[in-house]
């Protein structure tokens, strides 16, 4: 199914009604939107309220829902717009006018946010699916910063062991994010 029939046939869903078209659509989007709110409020759990209001409004307006670019686009220019009143209200009209009015004429930059969050979302989910012991060494080297002799001793481990692990890691990571990086 390609990507505007996936679009055509969500959207239909969304209008029906249809629970099982809601609940694809966040399994779909949710967790990428949350990432991409979380640029612009800094704040996690405010930036998953928003996202989450933006479902509400969605399932409330579903009569006259009406999407004419894509269903990606609809919804991350949705959660932008949705953070950037967040942002006013919170900071006051003027202020934040002035502070945003870059980024409001922007678009490429809006669009370097979507593709910032796209990576570290394919890199969150590479991670997460490492075998458990390279992920924890790798997570403790590039999230944490550890050095390799001292993820070696907390770990009882060779630092050749820590080394191989991290190198593991970060062919997977390259293969898996070659086309990406290619673009």
């Amino acid at each position: 199914m390609g990507l505007k029939d996936y679009d055509n046939k969500i959207i239909h869903g969304l209008k029906a009604g249809y629970e099982s078209s809601y609940k694809e659509l966040f399994k779909e989007y949710y967790v990428l939107l949350s990432a991409y709110a979380n640029k612009y409020v800094n704040d996690p759990e405010e930036a998953r309220e928003i996202v989450q209001d933006l479902f509400v409004h969605l399932f409330e307006i579903r009569d006259s829902l009406i999407i004419t670019t894509s269903l990606k686009s609809y919804l991350f220019r949705s959660v932008r717009n949705r953070c950037l009143n967040h942002l006013k209200q919170i900071q006051g009209q003027e202020r934040n006018l002035e502070n945003f009015k870059p980024q409001e004429a922007s678009g490429s930059d809006s669009e370097e946010k979507i593709m910032e969050t796209e990576l570290e979302y394919r890199i969150y989910k590479i991670v997460s699916q490492l075998p458990e012991q390279c992920r924890k060494i790798f997570l403790m080297s590039r999230v944490e910063g550890k050095r390799n002799r001292e993820i070696a001793q907390t770990l009882n481990l060779s630092i050749r062991t820590v080394e191989t692990q991290i190198s593991k890691a970060l062919k997977i990571l390259r293969n898996y994010l070659q086309d990406y990086l290619k673009s």
